[in-house]
């Protein structure tokens, strides 16, 4: 399984997530647009995996008029807070609920990132959720 997330930098916020069992950066592309509904930023920043090197992934960034930003290879603290976030879904949900199935991954993480975005004050943000410094801008 493969997991994407768009997450505001500002805030820390998960605007959308989703999961494939396949590598084909049609998930990458749906939470694309499923995040361009909440607003339109300024730079998009992401790896350079192949599901975002793709022109259809690309293509709507541009046609959005959002600079592209890519970290340099081998260089995770480029996205730092994406890399913390995995780390956070990884030792705090995944790791510890062992789900047995795709149904029960995927509405485990929609529980997760509930709680990530609604409950969970960070240090990071005053010890507010993120959810509450996203939604005061």
């Amino acid at each position: 399984m493969d997991l994407v997330a768009v997450m505001d930098w500002f805030s820390r916020y998960v605007l959308t997530w989703q999961l494939s069992n396949t590598l084909d950066g049609a998930f990458c592309l749906a939470a694309l647009q499923q995040a361009l509904r909440y607003g339109k930023p300024e730079i998009f920043n992401t790896d350079q995996g192949v599901q975002f090197t793709a022109h259809a992934f690309t293509d709507t960034l541009k046609a959005a008029d959002i600079q592209i930003s890519m970290d340099g290879r081998g260089r995770a603290f480029d996205n730092i807070f994406n890399e913390r976030l995995w780390r956070s879904v990884k030792y705090e949900d995944v790791y510890v609920k062992e789900y047995t199935t795709v149904p029960a991954l995927e509405a485990g993480l929609g529980s997760y990132f509930h709680l990530y975005n609604d409950d969970r004050p960070h240090q990071s943000l005053a010890y507010h959720t993120p959810a509450q410094v996203y939604f005061a801008k």
